[in-house]
């Protein structure tokens, strides 16, 4: 799936990168690779930020409340992703929580081996 336009400019990014900065301070100085990462999952889930994040979400009343299946979906598609990064489990697991990262900073929590 081709994202209508870069994967940076999606306010889900920015919040993400927002949430990064206040988190540390500044820009994480890998960020852009954390992008790159976050593309590949987006061309895996076939969705772009914004709408991994409005999936896992909806408006009630009181706000916005996560949606635990689709939490879970995306869950499983983010373990799914971190098998197939190359190299070691090490490697595997950052790039899992880079993802996480992403769909925390937008209020979606997410934990590996999530099971509900």
């Amino acid at each position: 799936m081709a994202l209508d336009k870069p994967v940076a400019d999606y306010p889900a990014v920015q919040t993400w990168k927002s949430g990064l900065i206040e988190q540390w301070g500044e820009e994480p100085a890998d960020f852009a690779d954390r992008i790159a990462l976050l593309g590949r999952f987006c061309s895996l889930a076939e969705r772009d930020p914004d709408g991994m994040i409005e999936d896992c979400t909806r408006e009630v009343e009181s706000g916005k409340r996560v949606r635990i299946k689709a939490r879970r979906e995306y869950s499983e598609r983010i373990a799914e992703f971190q098998a197939s990064v190359e190299g070691d489990s090490r490697a595997q697991g950052r790039a899992g929580n880079v993802i996480r990262s992403f769909f925390i900073h937008n209020g979606i929590f997410m934990q590996a081996g999530l099971a509900e």
